[in-house]
């Protein structure tokens, strides 16, 4: 990353954190998830675009089907009725559209999949957040704040350790770039996230959880980052879109925190007294 791009990430972030801390902390929880809907409504149709990139009725269901499954998963999360039908409807109407869809037979197993997976991976991973910040009693939006950490410093560390102390690729044929160093960097910026969040503003997580919880996310998140490089190096693309200054595209952005929201989600509705 050179000087001048980082100099417009951060004023990128200048300008967009305080406004979605305030949305967080002081809006309306049903405000916030139009918010994530919003996010989730623009990864998927950057997924989408990779995947089905000559296709419009294709993407156009997908994206549907993602905001759909974001509304149904936020709105009934507690009937399993509700999720089990996510479960089982989704991919049948990722199946059967991919069939009438078929196109090239070449890419057609890419896309199938895409479909029946890519509703549940950006719409029903990614509206964890809003899970958090409604279901999480007074501490949800420092939960969600926690995931923000998590992932934004992870992101940091694994920068600052792999441009300077990253000789050793982590996963070459999927990302170039990524260093063992830099997966390292991540973990510690992780758990630089979770010290930052027990000691400041979420003194309820115990210290010892908030340091596996961070190893886990920091971990699984730089995993979720190396899941988008696959989706990008195997459909040629290389970055999702164009969104945000300084950042590529919108699940640029979100990969990690699509994964490490979900990971929050569960360890408080296992763990936490708050859920």
């Amino acid at each position: 990353m050179a000087a001048s791009n980082l100099k417009v990430r951060l004023l990128t972030a200048a300008v967009v954190v305080p406004p979605l801390l305030w949305l967080l902390f002081r809006g309306p929880a049903d405000v916030f998830f139009l918010l994530v809907l919003f996010a989730a409504a623009i990864a998927s149709h950057e997924l989408f675009r990779m995947t089905h990139p000559n296709d419009a009725i294709a993407r156009g269901i997908g994206i549907g089907t993602t905001l759909g499954v974001a509304i149904c998963v936020y709105s009934w999360s507690r009937d399993p009725r509700v999720l089990l039908s996510l479960l089982f409807g989704v991919p049948l109407l990722g199946l059967m559209v991919s069939l009438w869809r078929l196109g090239d037979i070449s890419s057609a197993a890419l896309r199938a999949f895409a479909a029946v997976s890519g509703p549940l991976y950006i719409g029903g991973l990614l509206s964890a957040l809003a899970l958090l910040r409604r279901d999480a009693g007074a501490a949800g939006p420092s939960y969600v704040l926690l995931c923000l950490t998590f992932a934004w410093l992870a992101d940091t560390g694994a920068y600052f350790f792999g441009r300077y102390l990253g000789k050793r690729k982590l996963y070459e044929a999927v990302s170039p770039k990524k260093t063992r160093a830099g997966f390292v960097g991540a973990l510690v910026g992780a758990e630089l996230g979770g010290l930052l969040g027990h000691f400041f503003y979420l003194p309820s997580i115990p210290l010892l959880d908030v340091a596996l919880l961070a190893l886990v996310a920091g971990a699984f998140g730089q995993l979720g980052d190396l899941v988008e490089s696959l989706l990008k190096r195997s459909t040629g693309i290389k970055d999702s879109g164009s969104i945000v200054p300084g950042h590529g595209g919108m699940l640029d952005r979100i990969d990690a925190l699509i994964i490490v929201a979900p990971i929050v989600y569960l360890y408080t509705s296992w763990f936490a007294p708050a859920v």
